[in-house]
């Protein structure tokens, strides 16, 4: 999951700025001049996806453990526990983590981790084994010392020699010290002290300049779910055409897309679950962008006819159904380590085969939301509204 303490409201107005006249005539060659990434062969079932670019790639399990859970205001993370949490999500085969410079102790939970899986269980065990983190940086100077420093402090913390994947956010594009940041992080790359590069809330745009650049970067972290398909609309076309894929977060809505939100009304005071949780009171607004919780109802309830006809939860089907769209390698789940699991629900998405009456039934009313393309924009335009 992927979040940042923006100033800006979560939306505001329409859709972004129309792309300038130079970018859209770079963005119509793309048919005609792809960039130098692959395309990953794993089947849809499969429990892992391969995101690779040139001779840069990385095996991670299609279902990721967000730990942005850690970062504070989901409830007090014991490190013990935690870590004892880590081991048991593994020892299921959900084997790789996602993080980020400013998930509060999220780096230094995953090196306390990784040394008890190097000290208890077999070496096969430890290579299978991916810890993913993000670098969000202010809009300064990226220079070569700058971007080092900062990686290497991932790099301590997590306690391990290579970055299994940076995945590089940014701020505001009217400054393009975003390029200058990707070319110092590539360089690291050569160094050995990343293995692969990644993005998180980049627009189609941006992520089309990127590769043009030569950045080898292998996917983009960005928000999709049922209610969210800008994925779709736009990026899933040039991810296509580059062979990047997409992680994506957001795709269980914090909690808001299971049966403890069936049959709620939330107008009435203290008749139902609270929105206690800054992931629950994040995807209520995206919620409200889409629709009203009357026609959220409406999906929750599609999506139970779904899950009971296969023996699952609302989330499996949530989860399912953004595996099975256009380019999507993976999806974060987060976890609240040590406070609560979901180990069999998150393992049943595995084996979950959605027909097309089950696809065509959720898509018809995700269909009936607004386009929040054109109500937010891009995908991670919502972080970039002043």
């Amino acid at each position: 999951m992927s979040t940042y303490a923006n100033p800006s409201p979560f939306f505001c107005g329409n859709r972004a700025s129309s792309s300038s006249p130079a970018t859209a005539r770079r963005m119509s060659h793309w048919a005609v001049r792809p960039v130098r990434c692959v395309s990953t062969t794993e089947e849809k079932s499969a429990r892992v996806a391969t995101v690779k670019n040139g001779s840069d790639s990385l095996v991670i399990c299609r279902i990721l453990n967000g730990m942005w859970q850690t970062s504070g205001g989901w409830g007090r993370i014991d490190r013990d526990n935690a870590v004892e949490a880590m081991l048991s999500y593994a020892d299921a085969g959900l084997n790789t983590f996602d993080m980020a410079d400013h998930y509060g102790p999220a780096e230094d939970l995953y090196g306390i981790f990784i040394n008890r899986v190097r000290r208890e269980r077999p070496p096969e065990f430890l290579e299978e084994i991916r810890g993913l983190t993000k670098w969000v940086p202010p809009p300064v100077k990226m220079t070569s010392d700058y971007v080092r420093d900062n990686i290497n402090i991932s790099r301590k913390r997590m306690d391990v020699a290579s970055l299994d994947m940076l995945q590089f956010h940014w701020w505001d594009y009217s400054n393009p010290g975003y390029l200058d940041a990707l070319k110092n992080l590539a360089d690291l790359k050569e160094e050995g002290k990343i293995k692969t590069l990644a993005l998180t809330n980049f627009d189609t745009e941006r992520l089309h300049i990127i590769l043009e650049s030569g950045i080898p970067v292998v996917s983009n972290q960005v928000q999709h779910s049922v209610i969210d398909m800008r994925p779709q609309r736009k990026m899933a076309e040039l991810c296509r055409l580059t062979g990047v894929q997409l992680i994506t977060y957001g795709t269980v809505m914090g909690g808001l897309l299971s049966e403890k939100f069936l049959d709620v009304n939330l107008s009435i005071p203290f008749a139902g679950p609270s929105l206690n949780t800054p992931s629950l009171q994040k995807y209520k607004r995206m919620v409200d962008a889409w629709g009203n919780w009357g026609l959220f109802q409406i999906l929750l309830q599609t999506l139970k006819t779904v899950a009971s006809k296969h023996g699952v939860s609302i989330p499996s089907v949530a989860v399912r159904y953004i595996f099975n769209q256009a380019s999507v390698a993976g999806s974060m789940v987060g976890v609240r380590l040590g406070l609560s699991e979901h180990i069999k629900d998150t393992s049943a998405v595995f084996s979950l085969d959605l027909d097309e009456e089950d696809m065509n039934s959720i898509t018809e009313v995700s269909m009936k939301g607004r386009d929040l393309l054109k109500v937010i924009g891009d995908c991670g335009d919502e972080y970039r509204r002043a």
